[in-house]
């Protein structure tokens, strides 16, 4: 440890080993650290089922019920990739996927007085669902037209309404669309937690609905994909490109102080160790006198013996419950994956619920999630604290990443890496930058 690096990262949870991945293909001379002996920290899947049980206290998994333990992978916080989105394209790009195997998730639902439906992306399956009333499903199909063909640099294509001077709630209401439309295109397709969206400019909401459909349209079933044995492979993959390009690693290696000159970041010791940086990168626990606690969200890992009852041939689902449905301010997701996915013994299933606590009793803020599930032969319930940096990290050049929502998806993570990378170095991620491992810049 005694080199001087551009950026020292800490921790190897999915948002820092993305970060180190992408500081080291754009140039930069990277040493990742992590206190722990293994990859994903906070987001890492846990194998074999007997340390799950270890980690939750609970009884040993009896192996005549649950099948083999080394079988098992769980994730601790869920998250699916959406097929187009940024964090795929830099997989694609930097060759990585060729060490992670993706399934593609096989529905995607949304939550309504009770009952699942299909979220409906396209005109046919908009006039096809049962969401809607028949004014309602033509009015939607309209609207969803609209989007499809909206280009930001063509005002022909505006219909009348300037998509970014007015807000989403203007064009809501210039296709007519009623409350419950608003709310499944809010939550379900545009993917947001709550409501504060009405009042943004309504080019946003388009972006992130075609967003949606463009991911939908790559494999059919869902937007969504997922890595084969788990999420903790992707921290594994982001670190091998991180290496590829110079990146140097530290598994179980404890880290005592950041060293300051004034108020800007010097350098990391760890015991009678002093590395030299200009830049630190970290998840919240690492700075505790430097990230403010927001909110808490409640998580709970369900093991289930059958897939989510009433959603059709479906082994692999997101379900969004929006807030409205259930008298809440924000969403609860429910994630499922299977032993397709190779993170279960044969015949198993994993659903993962999770919310942002709202009251006193979160245990049942999520029970209109739970009773969706049917019988659940296991369940572990953790009620995490959500923590955000107090300052950009300009100043000190510490960059800190804020703890993971309560979302099933990947896209507000993926915003907060984006951020967090621009916040450091001064621009976007240059995708151009990227090669593949054979050194041949992708076309």
């Amino acid at each position: 440890m005694d080199e001087e690096y551009d950026a020292v990262v800490l921790g190897t949870g999915l948002k820092e080993c993305i970060l180190s991945g992408m500081l080291s293909v754009s140039g930069k001379k990277v040493l990742h650290i992590d206190r722990n002996k293994y990859y994903g920290g906070e987001s890492a899947s846990i194998t074999p089922l007997q340390d799950l049980f270890d980690r939750f206290k609970a009884p040993p998994p009896d192996e005549t019920i649950f099948g083999k333990g080394r079988d098992w992978n769980v994730d601790l916080i869920p998250k699916f990739l959406m097929a187009n989105g940024s964090l795929v394209k830099l997989l694609i790009k930097t060759g990585v996927t060729r060490y992670l195997e993706f399934k593609s998730i096989e529905g995607s639902y949304v939550y309504k007085s009770g009952k699942i439906y299909k979220v409906p992306v396209d005109q046919k399956e908009a006039l096809a669902s049962d969401l809607m009333g028949m004014w309602e499903k033509r009015r939607f199909r309209n609207f969803l037209v609209f989007v499809q063909d909206f280009d930001e640099n063509d005002p022909r294509s505006w219909k009348d309404i300037d998509p970014k001077r007015s807000t989403i709630q203007d064009l809501y209401d210039k296709f007519s669309l009623d409350k419950n439309t608003q709310d499944f295109t809010g939550h379900a397709l545009a993917l947001y937690r709550d409501d504060d969206y009405l009042n943004t400019l309504a080019v946003e909401t388009i972006r992130r609905i075609k967003l949606y459909s463009d991911s939908l349209a790559r494999y059919g079933k869902s937007p969504y994909l997922y890595p084969m044995y788990g999420l903790g492979e992707l921290p594994q993959g982001f670190a091998r490109l991180s290496a590829i390009y110079g990146g140097t690693y530290m598994l179980d290696k404890p880290v005592d102080e950041l060293v300051l000159e004034g108020n800007k970041v010097v350098g990391v010791r760890s015991g009678s160790e002093v590395v030299r940086c200009k830049q630190v990168y970290c998840d919240p626990s690492y700075v505790p006198n430097k990230v403010k606690k927001t909110a808490q969200v409640i998580r709970c890992i369900c093991l289930l013996d059958h897939p989510i009852p009433n959603i059709k041939d479906a082994l692999s689902c997101q379900i969004i419950i929006p807030q409205k449905q259930v008298n809440r301010k924000s969403d609860i997701y429910i994630s499922q994956v299977s032993f397709t996915h190779q993170v279960a013994a044969k015949g198993w299933f994993i659903a993962i619920v999770s919310t942002t606590v709202e009251t006193a009793e979160p245990e049942n803020e999520i029970r209109p999630a739970l009773d969706l599930l049917g019988r659940i032969k296991q369940k572990f319930v953790t009620v995490s604290d959500y923590y955000v940096p107090i300052d950009d990290g300009k100043d000190s050049q510490i960059f800190i990443s804020a703890s993971y929502d309560a979302t099933t998806h990947f896209e507000t993570t993926c915003n907060d890496v984006l951020d967090i990378f621009k916040r450091g170095t001064g621009e976007d991620f240059d995708f151009s930058k990227v090669k593949l491992e054979g050194g041949d810049e992708e076309a």
